[in-house]
């Protein structure tokens, strides 16, 4: 059996992110020369280039680009060793620290992060909501396992990252019991000029909803725009319109904000991702939430 050098991965690792040997022979406290040809070695053993020269700059060639992203999930995976051991060892609890995107309805991430906690125990959860491209900066930066969307990734994100769908789910308007009344009646046309609140231009479920009204011709009156879906269903829930929500999570929905069901936009689908640094899962948390969620919430 042919055994990879993990020291000439990890040397190859540092100059890959500092783009330097310099700055990665300061990290080492290894000479210039060394990791140079301790690099070199590790080209050989793959017989391919791993870097071409640009200026002052080290470039990852395709096949550095490959072994770079190997290098990103062994390394991460040692540390989570280490994290782990030292856990168990110190008595304390694994840490899942999980960053969920404004869009997502917070009854499905409440559910979806107890079924990790359930499964995996004992666990020290820490979450974090924002906009999706400042949890996406945290994710590449490893302050936290992985970001919960409506959405990938978008194209142009500066560190690798992986999309792992969840799963899906259909879309239910909700209203408080005088409006769901008054406009569940030959819905989706009792909708035309119906009040409705809605999450801004910039969600995916607001570009979605906008195409499904111009396919069925309702010409919607919006009378509010929310960033954050929990604002949106607490405005929903004091009578000032009727509001979208997550089909999977109608119940729960009903139950916390005292509303009911208007109707549900057939035809259209909401998509959930778990988004990570890893392409294979490893954190057990992580992937008892992606395998609950797949196997119960949003299959």
């Amino acid at each position: 059996m042919e055994w990879l050098n993990y020291h000439h991965l990890l040397y190859f690792w540092s100059v890959a992110k500092h783009g330097t040997v310099t700055k990665a022979s300061e990290e080492l406290r290894l000479a210039q020369p060394t990791l140079s040809g301790q690099i070199h070695l590790l080209e050989n053993t793959f017989g391919e280039k791993l870097f071409i020269r640009t200026g002052r700059r080290l470039v990852l060639t395709e096949m550095g680009q490959l072994v770079f992203k190997y290098a990103e999930d062994i390394f991460a995976t040692g540390q989570e060793l280490l994290n782990t051991v030292k856990g168990k060892t110190d008595g304390q609890p694994a840490r899942l620290v999980v960053g969920i995107a404004d869009a997502v309805p917070k009854p499905l991430a409440t559910q979806l992060l107890k079924s990790a906690i359930r499964m995996y125990r004992p666990t020290r959860l820490i979450c974090q909501e924002d906009k999706l491209r400042q949890l996406l900066t945290d994710l590449s930066a490893h302050r936290s396992d992985l970001v919960i969307a409506d959405t990938p990734a978008p194209p142009g994100v500066k560190e690798h990252t992986y999309n792992h769908p969840l799963g899906e789910s259909g879309v239910t308007l909700f209203a408080t019991a005088t409006l769901a009344a008054q406009h569940r009646r030959d819905f989706p046309h009792s909708l035309r000029n119906a009040p409705l609140l809605l999450p801004t231009s910039t969600a995916v479920l607001r570009r979605l909803m906008d195409q499904w009204m111009v396919n069925h011709g309702i010409h919607p009156n919006v009378v509010g725009e929310f960033d954050d879906s929990a604002t949106l269903k607490a405005f929903g829930q004091d009578g000032h319109g009727i509001f979208p929500g997550a089909t999977v999570i109608e119940k729960e929905i009903c139950r916390q904000y005292q509303v009911q069901v208007v109707g549900r936009l057939d035809g259209l689908i909401q998509h959930f991702y778990a988004i990570t640094v890893e392409r294979r899962l490893k954190h057990p948390a992580v992937l008892a939430l992606v395998r609950t969620a797949r196997r119960e919430l949003l299959s």
